[in-house]
Formats: C-alpha cells, sequence, structure tokens
C-alpha cells in the first residue's frame, strides 16, 4: 500500500488575485491528492494537501511556482499526519 502523507502548506508571493486558488484545485485534482486552499488576510495561500507520497510531493512541486501569472517567492511547508479526513479538493474561506 502506497505511503500515505499530509503537507500544510503557506505560499507567499503574488498569489492572491491571479486564480491560484482555483489553479491550485485543478492540479490537485489531477494528482489526486485531497484537502483544501485558501487565501489568507496577510496576503499569502494557506492549503493541506493529503494523498499518497509521489502525488503529494508533485503538489508541493506544483505550489513552487503555480501558473502564470502568479509569483510564487517561497513555500513553507510542514508535515502533518495524514487524517484521511478529506474525499476531495476544495477552496474554503
Amino acid at each position: 500500500m502506497p505511503e500515505k502523507r499530509r503537507a500544510h502548506v503557506i505560499i507567499h508571493g503574488r498569489v492572491q488575485g491571479v486564480f491560484f486558488r482555483a489553479n491550485t484545485r485543478e492540479a490537485a485534482q489531477r494528482s489526486g491528492v485531497s484537502g483544501w486552499v485558501r487565501n489568507r488576510a496577510d496576503g499569502t495561500v494557506e492549503a493541506v494537501i493529503e494523498g499518497e507520497g509521489t502525488a503529494v510531493d508533485e503538489m508541493l512541486k506544483w505550489c513552487e511556482t503555480g501558473d502564470p501569472p502568479a509569483s510564487v517567492t517561497k513555500v513553507d511547508v510542514s508535515w502533518e499526519d495524514p487524517t484521511g479526513e478529506y474525499s476531495g479538493f476544495v477552496i474554503t474561506r
């Protein structure tokens, strides 16, 4: 059985007002991971990404650049124990 992993990420840069959350959701659905993504008041984007280890790694790599016109300057990653609580990937508030 593949190893499950869970990453809690904060993405810095020009990531609000550029469809970063919607593009993250689409990338997550393609990767087969679950979790959520949301804007934060400080201008960053926060996400929880959970799934098979290689899929989570793929999403973390995607978060490093996003899609144009986003401009990511830094991604902070905290590792957590996977919970299996999410059945898909959603945009939250």
